[in-house]
């Protein structure tokens, strides 16, 4: 809330493919994507484009999209994969071309910062070290691919915080006139500071203490059980807690009793806002999205304040985001720069370009529709014998009415059968 709310920082679109895209891409186990171009697929070592004359493959393009689609992406027509194509390739330029300017800069992060940078991104994939070399080699990938990115990633990163070091503090001219520019920002509103304790009953990973319902109550009750017995919470927090509070000893900070309304309940800030729930207490564990949370409260507003100049931290808060908006504003346009001065040539945007009307919206795409039938034939089997059931039933049906119709004929009508046996004796 305040001046984050009126204040949002934005992120560099260059910097959406990197290392979180990677390391996703492997962890989701998606198959390599080579396939022949004989199949009607495109030939991955193609050059999609160049920056300053280094090569980006189409086959990075295809990888990218298999993370950020999750394997769907053989649902996709052919117009959506170019759609997506040229996106993701845009993306890469942007990275290749910060890439460049970080080499020619010196900001190449060390092979030791690399390593730890690395070794960071593992631990925090919450796999086993079998289990991740083994999705590593299922995605295609190799731990020189993953240092390669990891290094583009640092390399960018040191670039831009070394052109956002050239951002000076504001004055207190400044300060003042943004905090009067924006005084109903700052405004506390009525509600509550809260820490909480997060019990998570999936496994997720080797190192999980609770993997089940049963091991989670179990750690619910030793926790309750510290709590009672005046145990530190924040200390407890930082120990068992299975959230990224805990690296902040349980701190969720002040929420607002709309935010409380919003994010867990109406009930939750209903008990939370009564006078009758003491300040410093805490909560039983209460289950929200599949997890336990055990609250304390810390703080209790029961009405709106304003916020000044001369409240804590107020003037730190405002320095630092007037230094970080100012920061990000530097760094895009140092990446503007860079773009226009790099020399760019786009392939695969040429052959969209060149052969528009190759392009068909049908799904799903090229070769997969074959794979697409054979996923359905079983069904398509299945229906067909369905369907000569019930051609045989409706066959049955019809000599059954037929037989109706002749028995609740009229006289009249009988007359006109031929009755064999009263012929002969007429004879």
């Amino acid at each position: 809330e305040g001046v984050k709310a009126t204040v949002r920082n934005t992120n560099f679109k260059f910097l959406m493919v990197a290392i979180l895209a990677t390391f996703t891409l492997f962890l989701t186990a998606c198959p390599n994507g080579k396939t022949s171009s004989k199949n009607g697929e495109p030939d991955l070592n193609e050059t999609a484009a160049t920056v300053n004359g280094t090569a980006i493959k189409l086959e990075e393009v295809e990888k990218v999209i298999k993370q950020q689609s999750q394997g769907q992406e053989k649902k996709f027509s052919q117009l959506e994969l170019a759609q997506a194509r040229l996106e993701v390739l845009e993306k890469l330029i942007q990275q290749e071309v910060i890439y460049q300017k970080a080499q020619k800069e010196e900001a190449i992060p060390t092979d030791a910062e690399v390593t730890a940078e690395l070794n960071k991104a593992k631990t925090g994939s919450g796999a086993s070290k079998e289990d991740f070399e083994k999705r590593l080699k299922e995605a295609g990938l190799t731990e020189d691919d993953l240092r390669d990115q990891v290094k583009k990633q640092l390399a960018i990163t040191k670039l831009l915080d070394k052109v956002a070091g050239k951002v000076e503090p504001p004055s207190d001219n400044e300060i003042v006139a943004f905090y009067n520019g924006n005084k109903e920002a700052f405004v506390k509103k009525r509600g509550v500071k809260l820490a909480t304790i997060v019990i998570d009953p999936l496994d997720a990973g080797q190192d999980d203490a609770t993997k089940d319902e049963a091991s989670a109550k179990l750690k619910i009750e030793e926790v309750l059980t510290k709590l009672r017995g005046n145990g530190d919470f924040a200390a407890i927090a930082s120990e068992v807690s299975e959230d990224p509070s805990r690296l902040r000893k349980g701190e969720l900070g002040y929420i607002s009793e709309e935010q409380m309304k919003q994010t867990f309940s109406p009930q939750i800030s209903e008990a939370f806002m009564k006078e009758t729930f003491e300040v410093g207490g805490f909560t039983p564990a209460i289950p929200l999205n599949g997890k336990y949370y055990i609250f304390k409260l810390q703080e209790r507003i029961l009405k709106d304040e304003e916020v000044t100049l001369e409240s804590p931290g107020v003037r730190q808060q405002i320095t630092d985001n007037l230094v970080n908006v100012r920061k990000q504003l530097l760094q895009t346009s140092y990446a503007a720069i860079a773009m226009d001065e790099a020399e760019i040539v786009n392939y695969l945007a040429k052959k969209v370009v060149e052969n528009p009307n190759e392009l068909s919206g049908a799904r799903p795409a090229g070769a997969n529709d074959a794979e697409a039938n054979k996923e359905t034939e079983p069904a398509t089997n299945s229906n067909t014998e369905a369907n000569a059931e019930k051609k045989d039933d409706a066959n049955v049906n019809k000599e059954e009415k037929s037989d109706e119709v002749k028995t609740d004929a009229k006289p009249e009508d009988k007359k006109t059968e031929a009755d064999p046996k009263k012929d002969e004796e007429k004879k």
